[in-house]
């Protein structure tokens, strides 16, 4: 991305598009039932709450009625289709990961077979996006949540302490080239997750060889295990090399959540909140996914930047849109055309 000397003045940034992800599918409900919906009728008024506290994103797992994260995509159908009905403009980000709880406690954590994945562009109504991942890659969960933020919860347990920290994110070539291809003809709009620069330059050459024309809607995550660590140099490293015609999302665990959603919101970018990333605040102490989002909301408003409203985060995700070429698309992003056959040097952009 590219800063003139005004890019940090509000007034030239996108309002705030802020991202909730308040099911928290890696907790047990017993580790904060003050804020983990269990029922459907609970869990759709969890993400009433939270739009109505300023979140016009909703990241969506769902839970079986034990408190088990859902296997069952007609559980998915369900609830998108509550939601949908209760906020019809918030958009619903369905996690593509379905659910990463153990079924028991010596069972691993793991995601569904490529073949059930590809299901989520079958979901039935719609969501408006589905998160993707770029490239396999281990995801160890484990290594930043700290022993003294999981006393006496669920992942003190050491059967799931093993499996979540021998959890990877299955993303090779192959699937995400069928999954982009299977989620475009459905017109559900892939949310990328990228683990770091590697998976965004993979992302690239998907989008120069024409796997992918639509807009590119980013989280950054910066978690550890696997992923990019919480350091601010790997987040403006990204930054710095993210297209400019791009959305970028700042994610992270734990205390370290805020700082990133404040330097994401400081740079024009947006925030995710929510129990999925942290049920603490600075404090240690538990804080709900409706408080964090309210906290955004704060610190935005101190920063001098407006929070979308969901049909506004509609038009800055370009919700709907698809290009019709690999040239289209690279121009909607400010990448540079590809080298054409012949060229020398690189390909230069020509003021008109």
């Amino acid at each position: 991305m590219q800063f003139l000397d005004d890019s940090l003045h509000p007034e030239n940034m996108d309002k705030v598009v802020i991202t909730v992800a308040p099911y928290g599918p890696e907790w047990m409900p017993e580790d904060f039932p003050e804020d983990i919906p269990v029922t459907m009728e609970e869990q759709i008024q969890k993400a009433v709450d939270c739009y109505n506290a300023g979140a016009t994103v909703l990241h969506l797992h769902v839970r079986e009625l034990d408190g088990k994260g859902s296997k069952r995509l007609s559980k998915f159908n369900e609830l998108i289709a509550g939601v949908r009905a209760a906020v019809p403009d918030m958009i619903i980000q369905v996690g593509g990961s379905i659910s990463f709880a153990p079924e028991n406690e010596g069972q691993a954590a793991t995601w569904l077979s490529d073949d059930t994945r590809h299901m989520l562009a079958d979901l039935d109504p719609k969501p408006d996006q589905v998160t993707v991942a770029i490239n396999t890659t281990q995801m160890n969960i484990m290594e930043l949540l700290y022993p003294e933020y999981l006393e006496g919860t669920s992942l003190s347990n050491p059967a799931y302490i093993q499996a979540y920290r021998e959890m990877t994110v299955p993303a090779g070539p192959g699937w995400v080239e069928e999954h982009l291809r299977r989620l475009s003809a459905s017109g559900i709009q892939p949310h990328f997750q990228l683990t770091g620069i590697h998976a965004m330059e993979t992302l690239e050459r998907m989008v120069r060889a024409g796997a992918y024309k639509g807009p590119l809607n980013l989280t950054w995550i910066g978690i550890g295990g696997g992923f990019d660590g919480p350091n601010p140099f790997n987040f403006f490293n990204f930054i710095h090399r993210a297209p400019d015609g791009c959305t970028l999302t700042a994610e992270s665990l734990l205390k370290n959540v805020l700082p990133f959603n404040m330097m994401a919101m400081a740079m024009g970018m947006h925030p995710r909140c929510g129990i999925e990333d942290t049920i603490i605040d600075q404090h240690g102490n538990r804080m709900t996914s409706v408080q964090q989002i309210e906290q955004c909301v704060r610190v935005a408003k101190e920063l001098g930047r407006e929070v979308a409203s969901g049909k506004e985060a509609r038009e800055i995700y370009r919700i709907g849109t698809w290009y019709d070429s690999v040239d289209e698309t690279l121009a909607a992003h400010g990448m540079l055309p590809n080298r054409k056959s012949g060229q020398k040097n690189l390909p230069l952009r020509k003021a008109a």
